[in-house]
Formats: structure tokens, sequence, C-alpha cells
């Protein structure tokens, strides 16, 4: 069963070897990322490719829809053992262009328990309702929502109190907001970083 991933796990572990001998002794010797990535389940998203980093650099977190839902024990699990244990300096929520968990949120169709996972998600599109009517293309109004989903996220993490109580200590974290690009491989950065409470209460 799976021969071909077991097949292609064992010529892609003799490809990091010869490039580097040493690379899993001192991947098994400790875990120092210094970036924490919160995004999206989705198979075309892959983290560490997208920002070209080896395993060990990267510590990451994905849901459906890129979440960080204050409720959510996994999503806190992973933001407490990043900030307080491996104290990451960089949190970035990474959203993408079209995301069909975005998407599914406010299409009205039911399908079950990831409805009421993707509830914040029709929050955000409550409350910019009025911006979000006012684009007239379906794909650009989906892709807004992306945005705007990112942002709301951003604000959650900065809100948490394991970030806030880093802050509190003098622990240096930014948590920053970016979008990627199915269609051409890029992030887009909203431009919505906080490094300190203050910056967390005007994010809208």
């Amino acid at each position: 069963m799976l021969d071909h991933l077991k097949a292609n796990n064992r010529a892609w572990a003799a490809r990091m070897v010869s490039t580097d001998a040493g690379f899993f002794k001192r991947l098994a010797s400790q875990q120092a990322p210094e970036y924490l990535w919160i995004g999206c389940a989705d198979s075309r998203v892959p983290a560490n490719e997208i920002v070209d980093l080896d395993p060990g650099e990267l510590f990451v977190h994905r849901n459906v829809a890129n979440l960080a839902p204050p409720q959510d024990a996994n999503y806190l699990s992973v933001l407490q053992f990043a900030v307080d244990v491996i104290k990451v300096k960089h949190i970035m929520v990474v959203g993408h262009y079209g995301c069909g968990g975005v998407s599914a949120a406010v299409d009205g169709q039911r399908r079950g328990l990831v409805d009421h996972w993707l509830h914040p998600i029709r929050e955000v599109a409550h409350e910019h309702r009025h911006e979000l009517e006012a684009i007239e293309e379906t794909r650009a109004r989906f892709d807004r929502l992306c945005e705007l989903n990112v942002i709301r996220q951003v604000r959650n993490v900065g809100s948490d109190v394991f970030v806030q109580d880093a802050w509190a200590r003098g622990q240096s974290i930014s948590v920053h907001g970016w979008v990627y690009s199915l269609a051409d491989g890029l992030v887009k950065d909203l431009n919505v970083t906080v490094s300190r409470l203050e910056e967390v209460e005007r994010l809208s």
C-alpha cells in the first residue's frame, strides 16, 4: 500500500543526504525555528516550499481556511508551544486566494460540521458586508474576503494571552498577515504586522 509514496520518501532522504551529509543528524538534535506559519490545509499551499525553508526552519499549523479561533485547543496548543517553548520571533497568518473554505463559509450551502468551523468567516463577511457588496466581480469579492479573514486572524493571534504575556515580558514577536496567490506562487504582505498590544487594538 502506498509504495510509491514510500519510494518517494527514500529518494527524498537520499537527495538530502547527498547534498548535506549531516542534515538529519542536526535535525534530530533540536528544533529551533524562528517562524510559526498558520495556514490553510489546502494541498496547493505547501508552507515550507512557498518560503523555501528546509525542515526544522518553520513550525507549521494548518487548518481549513487558516483560522486562529480563541476556542480551538489544537491551535492554542501550537501557539503556546511556539511562543513559550520554541520562542519563535515571527508568526505568519497565511491565507490564499481561491480558498475553498472561505467561499464555503458564505455560499449558503450546508456541509455539516465544517459549517460550524467556518462561522468566524461569516462574521467577518457580515461585519464588512458594505465593502464586500460594493465589489461587483464575484472572484474579486471572495479575494477581498480572504484578505479580511487573514486580518481578523492576525488580530486573534495578537489578542491571545500567550502572545500578550510574551510581549509583556519583553519577548520579541511579530504577527504578520499574508495572502498567497495560487496563480503565480507569490505572497502578498497585507501590511498588518503587529508587534505590541497597541497595534493589535488598531486593527479593524
